[in-house]
């Protein structure tokens, strides 16, 4: 079965930076398209950034140009590059495939606040 495993959330002040990072596994990760979703304090869940098997990239229009995903098919990891950030970022943060597959990691969650 997936699993998969967040790490690299935390406490930054608006304008900081976050490194995450999933480690998938139980799958082979390098042909299956990644993203990174998250879920805000009172609000559902969205897709944030997405990823092909090939390396193509996709981004939702309020983190285009702060973002950036990325993939080690090496480790099986896929990581999301956040700069720039801003206290509406504040929420958890998950991986998943794309479409939401079944399996769920515990998330990690980023808090944007001075």
């Amino acid at each position: 079965q997936v699993q998969l495993v967040e790490s690299g959330g935390g406490l930054v002040q608006p304008g900081g930076s976050l490194r995450l990072s999933c480690v998938v596994s139980g799958t082979l990760f390098s042909i299956i398209n990644m993203g990174w979703y998250r879920q805000p304090p009172g609000k559902q869940r969205e897709l944030v950034a997405a990823i092909t098997s090939g390396g193509s990239t996709n981004y939702a229009d309020s983190v285009k140009g702060r973002f950036t995903i990325s993939r080690d098919n090496a480790k099986s990891t896929v990581y999301l590059q956040m700069n720039s950030l801003r206290s509406e970022d504040t929420a958890v943060y998950y991986c998943n495939t794309i479409p939401w597959g079944r399996a769920l990691g515990q998330g990690t969650q980023v808090t944007v606040s001075s």
